[in-house]
C-alpha cells in the first residue's frame, strides 16, 4: 500500500482558511448545526468508503438520528477495495435498495477490469473476496450498472473531476454512454476498448472510443490539469504541491460547469473541502483519518456535515 502523508489529517480542512475545521463526531451524533429530523431528504453524499464498515456503520448512525431514516444516500464512489470488509460493505449498500445509489470510482473500474480477465490483483486490493463469492456475478453486475455521474437538484456528483471543457450536460452524456457500455451483454469487449490509456487531452479525442477513455479516465481518475485542460495523471498530492504547468482541474479557468456545485471524493491528500463550486469528501477513512458525509443543498448554509474517526475512540485507551 502506497506511503500515506504523515500530515494529511491537518491537510483535511475547508477551503476558506478562516473557517473553523470540521468536527469529528462520536458516533451517533451529527456535526455541530445538524438538527434532528432534519425537514427534507436532500441527499446524504458520502466520501470514499474503501471497504470500511465499522466507521461506515457508524456514520450511518448519525446520518439517520437527523434525518430520520429517510434522506437519500449517495456514494462518492471507491466503495470496496484497501479496506478490511469490501465484500460486506458492498452487500450492505446494495441492501439499502432504493435509497442508496453509487457513482463508480476507479476502484470498481480495477475490480470490474480485474473480472473482465482485463487486469490482474494488485498488491493491497482486498476485492478477491468479492470475486470469489458466490454471488460474484451478480456482486459484479450490479456495479457495472452504477453511474459514472449523479445529477442532483443543485449539484453534481462525480468520483473525481471533469475536464474543463465539459459542461454539465455534456459529462452527463459521457456518463451516461459509459454506464450503457458496462451495463450491456458484450461489456467485457467495451471495457476492453475504453479502460487503455486515454488521449492526452479532449481536443486529441478523436472517435466514440478515444472520447470516452478519456471520459472513464477523467471521472475516474483526475486531480490535475493544465490551464488548458490537459490532464495530468500523476499528481497525488495537495494543490501546493502540484505538478509543474498544471493546476487542480476545479480551478481550470473557464471551467465549463462552475456554475453547479460539483461533489467529488478520489483525493484523500486534498481531504475535506468545502467550497461553493467544489466539495471534497475524501477525507482519507482508509489511511486511519476520518469518512465524511454532507447533505449536499445549493445554500451553503444548509450543508450539514457528518464526520466520524476510522477508529473508534476507545480504541485508543492505554
Amino acid at each position: 500500500m502506497p506511503a500515506v502523508p504523515p500530515d494529511i489529517a491537518e491537510r483535511s480542512s475547508t477551503a476558506d482558511a478562516t473557517d473553523p475545521q470540521p468536527a469529528i463526531m462520536p458516533a451517533g451524533q451529527p456535526a455541530p448545526g445538524v438538527h434532528r429530523q432534519l425537514p427534507d431528504t436532500a441527499p446524504v453524499v458520502i466520501g470514499d468508503v474503501h471497504g470500511c464498515l465499522e466507521p461506515l456503520e457508524r456514520l450511518l448512525s448519525s446520518i439517520d438520528a437527523a434525518t430520520g431514516g429517510t434522506a437519500p444516500l449517495w456514494f462518492a464512489g471507491d466503495i470496496v477495495n484497501r479496506g478490511p470488509q469490501s465484500l460486506a460493505t458492498l452487500r450492505r449498500i446494495i441492501g439499502f435498495g432504493e435509497r442508496a445509489h453509487t457513482v463508480l470510482g476507479n476502484h470498481e473500474i480495477h475490480l470490474l477490469g480485474v473480472a473482465a480477465g482485463l487486469r490482474r490483483m494488485r498488491p493491497g486490493d482486498t476485492i478477491d473476496e468479492i470475486l470469489a463469492a458466490p454471488d460474484a456475478d451478480e456482486l459484479v453486475g450490479w456495479l457495472r450498472r452504477r453511474p459514472l455521474a449523479l445529477a442532483g437538484d443543485d449539484f453534481l456528483l462525480v468520483h473525481a473531476g471533469l475536464l474543463p471543457q465539459w459542461t454539465v450536460a455534456e459529462t452527463l452524456d459521457l456518463a451516461a454512454r459509459l454506464q450503457a457500455g458496462f451495463a450491456g451483454a458484450q461489456w467485457c469487449d467495451f471495457a476492453a476498448r475504453v479502460m487503455v490509456p486515454p488521449p492526452p487531452d479532449w481536443a486529441r479525442a478523436h472517435g466514440e472510443e478515444a472520447q470516452l477513455s478519456l471520459a472513464l479516465a477523467a471521472l475516474t481518475r483526475l486531480r490535475f490539469c493544465s490551464p488548458a485542460g490537459a490532464p495530468d495523471w500523476i499528481g497525488k498530492d495537495t494543490p501546493g504541491h502540484a505538478p509543474a504547468g498544471t493546476v487542480p482541474w476545479f480551478d481550470a479557468p473557464e471551467r465549463r460547469s462552475l456554475a453547479t456545485p460539483v461533489v467529488f471524493g478520489h483525493w484523500a491528500a486534498l481531504g475535506l473541502m468545502m467550497r461553493e463550486d467544489a466539495i471534497c469528501l475524501d477525507s482519507g477513512c482508509v489511511w486511519g483519518n476520518a469518512l465524511s458525509a454532507m447533505q449536499v443543498h445549493a445554500e451553503v448554509t444548509r450543508r450539514p456535515l457528518f464526520q466520524v474517526k476510522a477508529v473508534p475512540e476507545a480504541t485508543h485507551s492505554a
